[in-house]
């Protein structure tokens, strides 16, 4: 058994419930023991152990294990003229925590593309890309850490696409108003906020997009065999060239096993079972093979299941989603533990109604043809605010591998 004053530890088998913290009571009870095992994940760090033993420094070894891979792209360089779209890319990579490479993830544009398993650890990769100017974007992991991107620029100077199709687009909407369990208050808009929100993206069917294909679940509807039904659907259906949308309206909440929105079918003695969780939608909005869209538009319950205090923010999950090696472009309708605000003179969740007018036109605040990432985020922020009198603060967020895009245009 060896262990550091910190807590991390290394241990034979079994050793880990030799050694542990001795937990005073007071003078009048006896204490408590509770074995190292007991934190496992957190100080279980051969790692740092090994590390330790070599440079004598806790604080040293714990940081110097903990440091992310570098990767660079050797070729092609920046600014590089490409005529073909199949493309060879030449990467370095060290890892100064001397941990082994697990993955290299390329990006075009922001999206993660194929590569072929038996490239990956020769310091190249074979890719396609677009007959268009893009960003291919190399990332390194390590069992710890996910590296900075490494970003090349690339400008198309070959034939131009024979084919100008305008993109697929794909949305679930998903939204809950009435729920079966007396102990989840109901909500008044968010059902009609998911309508709102397919039928304000339905009018651009044939204008920005070749198709606008939905599928909605409210109410009884909104299940989570179903909800996960849609993800599947979803995933299927999205091709690299096409846009997916996933928006979400009603109850999320945080329960000691990580978040979940709350489907029509919620127990809450159950979050594991019956909820939708974090995991659930981060694996279906990163997996998908276009472009990504995640819209929230959920409030705690916490004040009434007694869980508020339980968990992680949204503002986390809300980070981790926009990393650069999971490329999801993400529109929240509050940030931290804010309450998302709705109300009979708006007739729909403030997020929502500021969503859809920015959509209808508002948002166009640059070109005045075009709603863009950027524009409807900022409509979205300011309106919200008015509409809220600052008690609401909605977010925008989208990785840096992902410049900014229209995603409407003005009828």
């Amino acid at each position: 058994m060896l262990w550091t004053p910190s807590g991390y530890y290394d241990a034979s088998t079994g050793g880990d419930e030799l050694i542990g913290w001795h937990f005073n009571n007071g003078k009048d009870k006896a204490a408590d023991f509770y074995p190292v095992s007991k934190f496992r994940y957190t100080y279980y760090r051969p790692d740092v152990i090994s590390k330790v033993l070599q440079t004598l420094d806790v604080e040293k070894a714990v940081f110097e294990q903990m440091l992310p891979p570098v990767v660079s792209i050797i070729s092609p360089p920046e600014s590089t003229e490409v005529t073909n779209t199949n493309l060879t890319i030449r990467y370095a990579v060290r890892t100064p925590s001397n941990e082994p490479v697990t993955e290299i993830k390329v990006l075009v544009d922001g999206r993660p593309v194929p590569i072929d398993s038996e490239d990956r650890g020769k310091g190249e990769v074979r890719i396609t890309i677009p007959q268009q100017d893009c960003e291919v974007t190399v990332i390194a992991d390590s069992k710890s850490a996910s590296s900075v991107p490494a970003t090349a620029r690339l400008k198309w100077t070959g034939a131009p696409s024979v084919l100008k199709l305008r993109p697929n687009l794909y949305i679930l909407a998903v939204g809950v108003n009435n729920y079966h369990s007396e102990d989840i208050p109901n909500l008044s808009f968010a059902v009609k906020d998911a309508k709102d929100f397919v039928d304000t993206f339905e009018l651009q069917n044939d204008l920005l997009y070749s198709n606008v294909v939905t599928e909605v679940l409210t109410d009884e509807k909104a299940n989570k065999d179903n909800i996960l039904d849609g993800f599947n659907w979803i995933l299927k259906q999205t091709t690299s060239r096409d846009v997916a949308m996933i928006f979400i309206s009603g109850h999320g909440e945080n329960d000691t096993t990580g978040y979940y929105y709350l489907p029509v079918n919620m127990d809450i003695d159950n979050f594991i079972r019956t909820g939708v969780s974090f995991s659930d939608i981060k694996r279906t909005v990163t997996s998908i093979a276009g472009k990504s869209l995640l819209f929230l538009d959920t409030c705690h319950a916490g004040n009434v299941l007694g869980t508020k205090s339980i968990g992680t923010d949204l503002t986390g999950l809300i980070n981790e989603l926009i990393s650069a090696e999971n490329g999801v472009v993400v529109f929240a309708s509050s940030t931290g533990r804010q309450k998302s605000l709705e109300h009979s003179d708006w007739g729909n969740g403030a997020f929502t109604k500021a969503l859809v007018e920015g959509l209808n036109g508002e948002a166009a605040l640059i070109d005045p043809d075009k709603i863009t990432i950027d524009t409807l985020g900022a409509y979205i922020s300011d309106r919200v605010k008015k509409l809220t009198a600052g008690k609401q603060t909605p977010t925008t967020a989208k990785p840096q591998t992902i410049s900014d895009f229209p995603i409407a245009v003005k009828r």
